[in-house]
């Protein structure tokens, strides 16, 4: 099955903010010093933590673990029913959503729109706690890295046209090829980020390299999480970017269904990890100026993404 698809003729427009979602982890931006109470402790002592560390929520932890969360509303409710005396354990949320340090920033950011809630605690892949985010956390952390990028200064930067100006020859190309492994989730997102690098250091406008570092990240994410294996090769030339993804895997039954905003068929220990929220293949249509899908079932998948400079 085969789809083609076309931007329109307006440039999309990716920002600095929008890219670092991707690029940074919720570790960048958690707080780690989290204030916890006990399932014993009493609404009343409740509200003097709150008070006393100006927070509105926080975990619960019994024995080392975390059995749920309560927050400044519960407190409310009850103040309201008069239940002062009640126990955290009696009013708090049990097995509350929570997020891996280790996940794109972006998955932070999803799940606090979808789901409005005020925080998430944060945990490690062995299920302890280690940090607490709020979307405050979100926009501090965006701003630092913001900040940061700003005092850099780089040694160095070449620009693409005097690449291409100093060969000489009727048409150049570079090449650029990375292998992705399956499942491999420590180091998924590790092409794209190195690509960005590379695009940046080539001196291509900031703006068309989000763009293709956003396009890159979702198919390298879609290699590792659905294929068996599978690459992103690169070319570049003095108009364009072109970006294909191939892989070796089950293929795609109905792509149509499959460009669908929120579809995914990510199995359920994948996305317990974090990973295969099925935003993947919209969020690079929309960064794309031209797309071209095909699929095979029982063969694998070919993306093809262009973006003009």
């Amino acid at each position: 099955m085969t789809v083609s698809s076309r931007a329109p003729a307006q440039k999309r427009e990716i920002t600095r903010l929008q890219e670092l979602v991707y690029e940074l982890r919720v570790q960048d931006a958690m707080t780690t010093k989290v204030i916890t109470v006990t399932p014993q402790m009493t609404m009343a002592e409740f509200r003097e933590v709150l008070r006393a560390n100006r927070i509105s929520g926080t975990p619960v932890v019994e024995g080392g673990r975390m059995v749920g969360i309560i927050s400044i509303e519960d407190l409310i409710k009850a103040l309201a029913a008069g239940e002062l005396g009640a126990t955290v354990g009696e009013k708090m949320t049990p097995n509350p959503v929570t997020l891996y340090e280790d996940e794109p920033l972006v998955h932070a950011v999803g799940k606090f729109s979808k789901l409005g809630y005020g925080r998430f605690p944060v945990i490690n892949r062995q299920g302890d706690l280690v940090g607490i985010i709020v979307q405050g956390d979100i926009v501090r952390a965006l701003l630092r890295r913001l900040e940061i990028e700003y005092h850099e200064e780089e040694v160095r930067r070449y620009r693409a046209s005097h690449i291409f100006e100093d060969i000489l020859a009727d048409q150049v190309t570079l090449r650029f090829r990375y292998n992705v492994v399956a499942r491999d989730f420590v180091r998924a997102g590790d092409a794209s980020s190195r690509l960005k690098t590379t695009l940046s250091r080539l001196g291509i406008d900031p703006r068309t390299v989000r763009r293709v570092a956003i396009a890159a990240y979702e198919a390298e994410m879609n290699i590792v999480i659905y294929a068996d294996s599978g690459e992103l090769i690169v070319e570049v030339d003095p108009t364009r970017v072109h970006l294909l993804a191939i892989d070796r895997g089950p293929g795609i039954p109905d792509i149509e269904k499959a460009m669908e905003p929120g579809f995914s068929t990510a199995p359920d220990w994948v996305r317990e990890m974090g990973f295969g929220a099925g935003m993947g293949l919209p969020n690079i249509k929309n960064c794309a100026d031209e797309m071209r899908l095909e699929s095979t079932v029982g063969v694998g998948t070919r993306l093809e993404v262009v973006i003009y400079l």
